[in-house]
C-alpha cells in the first residue's frame, strides 16, 4: 500500500524540524542524524496518526532526547506510539528550519490529516493528500470520509500550490492539475456506483467486483472501503438508503 515506502522531509537550520516520524527504522534514524551534522533535532511535525506515519515516534524521542513532537491529536489512535505530544490546529504557524510554516487541516484520508504550507514558494507538505499517479485510499470502517477528503482537495486547490512534496511517490510539480483529476476520477466513480444501485448491484462487495475486477484479495478489501465510503457520502446527499447490508436508490 505504501509503494517504495514513505519520504520524511528534514528541514535544517535554526529549528531542525522532521515532517512524519517514518516507522523507527534505525537506518532511516541514521540517516537523519547524519543530516543533521551533530545539531540537535528540534521537532517532529506528524502529518496524521498511520503507522507509516507515527510509529517511529518513539524512537526518535529515544534517540533524539530534547526533540518536541505535533500533531492533531486523535485520542483512540494516539496513545498507539507514545511521545510527548503537543496539539496542532487549522492555522497554526510553526518555525521551522529557517522559516515558517502553516498548518492546513485536510481530513478524509484520515481525521487528524494535516498539510504544511509554505506560502512564500507556495509548497504545500502533504502527507497523503496525493499522491501522483494513484489515487488516495479512504478507509471508510477507520473513520476515512469522502466528503471530507472532497472538500480538503477543493481546499487546497484554492491555495494554488506550485508543489506538493508527498509521503508517498515523487513531488507533485503540476499539483492543481493533478487535484482536479482527483476530484473529476471521485465524481465519475460516484455515478458508476449509482448506475450499478441502479441496476439492483447493492452491496460493496457486490459492487467492488465489477468495478475493481482483477485485483488480489488483498487489494480488493481496499477497493470495497473505497465503496464504502462512496457509499457513505450518496447516503448523506440523500441519493441512496441502506437498508441492512443493502444499499437502494432513493426515488424523488
Amino acid at each position: 500500500m505504501t509503494g517504495g515506502g514513505n519520504w520524511t522531509w528534514l528541514l535544517t537550520g535554526r529549528i531542525p524540524t522532521l515532517i512524519d516520524a517514518g516507522t523507527g527504522h534505525p537506518r532511516h534514524i541514521d540517516s537523519i542524524a547524519e543530516a543533521l551534522k551533530g545539531q540537535p533535532l528540534a521537532q517532529v511535525l506528524v502529518t496524521h496518526a498511520h503507522s507509516d506515519h507515527m510509529s517511529g515516534a518513539p524512537a526518535l524521542a529515544e534517540r533524539m532526547p530534547g526533540a518536541r513532537f505535533f500533531k492533531m491529536p486523535w485520542p483512540e489512535r494516539d496513545d498507539r506510539w507514545p511521545a510527548p505530544w503537543e496539539p496542532l490546529a487549522e492555522g497554526d504557524r510553526v518555525d521551522v528550519g529557517d522559516t515558517s510554516l502553516t498548518v492546513v487541516h485536510t481530513p478524509g484520508h484520515a481525521p487528524d490529516h494535516l498539510c504544511f504550507w509554505h506560502d512564500e514558494s507556495r509548497t504545500l507538505f502533504g502527507g497523503d493528500l496525493a499522491i501522483k499517479g494513484s489515487t488516495v485510499y479512504i478507509p471508510a470502517a477507520y473513520h476515512g470520509d469522502l466528503a471530507a477528503y472532497i472538500a480538503s482537495i477543493e481546499k487546497v486547490i484554492a491555495l494554488e500550490p506550485v508543489r506538493i512534496l508527498p509521503a508517498h511517490g515523487t513531488v507533485i510539480h503540476d499539483p492543481v492539475p493533478v487535484l482536479r483529476r482527483y476530484l473529476l476520477h471521485r465524481h465519475e466513480r460516484e455515478e458508476q456506483i449509482l448506475d450499478l444501485v441502479k441496476q439492483g448491484v447493492e452491496t460493496p462487495d457486490a459492487i467492488a467486483a465489477v468495478l475493481y475486477h482483477g485485483l488480489s484479495d488483498a487489494l480488493m478489501i481496499r477497493a470495497r472501503e473505497m465503496v464504502g465510503a462512496h457509499l457513505i457520502k450518496l447516503e448523506r446527499d440523500s441519493r441512496v438508503i441502506r437498508r441492512d447490508e443493502a444499499w437502494h436508490m432513493i426515488k424523488p
